[in-house]
């Protein structure tokens, strides 16, 4: 088992993989580089699933199998009925990774936010008296990432390093949110990748993740091959 950049340390060979669902739709992407970030995991049985209703993975779960999700789309509508039943898997235990422009998914179920400590603002709005501007994005950069917590399970290995992706700024944080990474980098929010616990499920949240450059680094299959393994409870 290769546990540089792809594996899950200190397990060992015959541990049964995690069962991972990546979910995609409502914003485009590389496909092929993208997948192949967990094609490459041989730790993790791995389903992609692109969405066609938004939401409706969470629709029916009484034969859910998946040990962690992986939101990667930015579709915007989850009905009450998705919404509680996304709520019972978290409270199962199911972990959930959020990456990149999943930060503005759900936009508009207040509780979303709480789920994964982040609220990005899709554009001016004003919400319980209070006035929010949009929040700002600049893709092309090279992001200057520095570690705030070395010692954590998502970040144990990885030193400080760059990655040319998006920047993402103006979005408000829940406050209980455990920080692991920063960006000094101008344009972008300071608080780029925490973890946080959301009824009885590790939750990881990690802004970079834009584009192909993004995908084949080392260091940031390194970084989502550990939540997964984290939020698996898996550490």
């Amino acid at each position: 088992m290769t546990v540089l950049f792809f594996g899950f340390a200190g397990f060992h060979a015959d541990a049964e993989p995690l069962r991972v669902v990546v979910v995609t739709g409502g914003h485009g992407y590389e496909k092929e580089a993208f997948e192949d970030i967990f094609i490459q995991n041989t730790d993790i049985a791995c389903t992609f699933y692109k969405l066609q209703d938004d939401s409706e993975l969470f629709e029916e779960i009484s034969d859910w199998h998946y040990d962690v999700i992986v939101l990667y789309n930015m579709s915007r509508r989850i009905s009450e009925k998705r919404q509680q039943n996304l709520l019972q898997l978290l409270d199962q235990g199911v972990g959930l990774v959020v990456l990149h422009h999943a930060i503005a998914a759900f936009s508009d179920w207040k509780e979303y936010r709480k789920i994964i400590g982040a609220r990005y603002w899709l554009e001016d709005m004003e919400e319980d008296g209070i006035a929010h501007s949009a929040s700002q994005w600049k893709e092309g950069v090279d992001m200057q990432f520095h570690v705030e917590d070395p010692g954590h399970p998502v970040t144990r290995g990885i030193e400080d390093f760059t990655l040319h992706d998006e920047t993402y700024k103006g979005y408000d944080l829940e406050p209980d949110n455990h920080l692991l990474l920063s960006c000094s980098t101008e344009g972008s929010q300071q608080e780029v990748a925490w973890t946080r616990q959301y009824l009885n499920a590790r939750i990881c949240y990690i802004q970079s993740g834009h584009g192909a450059e993004s995908y084949a680094s080392p260091v940031y299959r390194k970084l989502v091959a550990q939540a997964i393994a984290w939020a698996g409870s898996r550490d």
